[in-house]
Formats: C-alpha cells, structure tokens, sequence
C-alpha cells in the first residue's frame, strides 16, 4: 500500500508540472514506474490511460482559457492519429531511436531555458498544412512507440518553428495529447489487461494534479515561467529516454 501511495504523490507532482505546460506527464509516469521496478508490460498501458484523463482536464481548461484551436490542430492530428496507432502496434527495441530522440529534447530544453525571459508574443498556431501534416506522422509514431501523447516534441516544434505563441503552443499540443493517447493505446489494446489495480488511486492523483498545473499554466504562470517549465519538462524527458530502460 505504501508503494501505491508512493506512487500517487509522485504521479501528482508530475501532472502539476506537466500540466502546466499543457501536457499531461507520459514521459514523467514512465520514468517514474521505471525507477521503482514496474515492468515494462505495465508501464506503457497505465501511463497512457493516465495520459487521457490528464490530458482531457488539460484541454479543457486551456480551452476555457480560450488558447485550443481545434481547426488549428486538424492538420497535425490527420497524420498523428494513425501514426499513433501503428506506433502503439509495434514493439521496437529502444536502442535505434530512444539515444536519439533524448538528445533533442535536452537539446531542446537547453534553448527553451536560455530563451525563457523573452518567449515572444501569444497567438493563435499558423503552420504550414503540409508541414503540420507531415509533423504529425513523425510525431504520432514516436508517441505510440515510447508510450507518450507526443506533446513533448510537439510544443517545442511550436515554439521553434514560431508556429505558435507559448499558451496557444500548450493549448495545442493538449489537445493533440489527448488523441494520440486515446490511438496509442487502441492500438496496443491487448496491453489494457496490465494495468494494475490501484489505477483508481493514481487516476485520481493525476485529476488533481492535472487540474492545478492547467489552471496555473493557463491563467496564472508568466509565460517565462512557462517556459522554464518546458525546459524542465524536456530534460526530464530526455534524460529518462537516454539512461533509463
């Protein structure tokens, strides 16, 4: 029991954090559940069912704050959600990609730190279809392979390319979160008969956990501070993809 609970508060600070940049923590949970020894069979599973529920309370209040443009989003999420699916089918070894795509994300966390106290101005996402829809093919796959809603390559992609403000960028990848989480884990569906029983407790963890980091991301939190939250997000991310298993 104490393990479980253990398990919960790491689980709510991690969708405080992750929340507040409009993701919904994945990468957080499986570093998490790699650390104390959870089997690889049950990590992908429970960290994308925990995923949905954070990344639909994200939405929501990105949303209200009025930073989701869903028509914006339409272009990435044609090529992610069935990427996501076929990601979520296939069980690759990690050796070929996982290397690679931690160094791009601490890369990545090193700029959004550095540039933090002058993120730009809000507005709403303005990419290329083509590229969007390209984006999300590449995005979609490398979220239904690692278990994750993509939102940790998505929003620096925002934000880098100038496709996006910060909030808008957060407000985005939420939403993009939410459905390639819900195809990730359609197409790995045989993996739901892992997930353990103290889900309910660790769901609700993530619902609070959730509800506080998008509530500070989207009405409170200086953009800056946003920023140095994605900065730390990504290290954190990159950093589980290169040294844990």
């Amino acid at each position: 029991m104490d393990g479980i609970l253990l398990l919960a508060l790491l689980f709510f600070v991690a969708a405080v954090l992750y929340g507040m940049v409009g993701h919904a923590g994945a990468s957080a949970y499986l570093a998490i559940m790699a650390l104390v020894g959870v089997s690889p069979e049950v990590m992908r599973p429970t960290a994308l069912v925990l995923n949905i529920l954070v990344a639909s309370i994200v939405t929501l209040r990105f949303a209200r704050a009025g930073y989701v443009r869903p028509m914006s989003a339409f272009p990435f999420l044609i090529g992610s959600i069935p990427a996501a699916f076929i990601g979520g089918a296939i069980l690759l070894p990690p050796e070929l990609y996982r290397p690679l795509v931690g160094a791009v994300l601490i890369v990545a966390a090193f700029r959004f730190g550095v540039t933090a106290a002058t993120p730009g101005d809000e507005f709403p996402p303005r990419a290329p279809v083509l590229l969007a829809i390209v984006s999300g093919v590449v995005i979609g796959l490398l979220a239904g392979l690692t278990g994750t809603g993509g939102g940790i390559f998505l929003t620096p992609l925002l934000l880098a390319a100038g496709w996006a403000g910060t909030r808008f960028a957060a407000g985005t990848s939420a939403i993009f979160i939410l459905a390639n989480s819900v195809s990730g884990l359609a197409g790995n569906y045989s993996s739901v008969g892992n997930i353990p029983a103290a889900i309910p407790v660790w769901l609700a963890a993530v619902a609070a956990g959730g509800f506080i980091g998008s509530e500070l991301g989207s009405r409170r939190v200086p953009a800056p501070w946003l920023r140095r939250g994605l900065a730390l997000v990504l290290l954190v991310a990159g950093l589980k993809l290169i040294f844990l298993p």
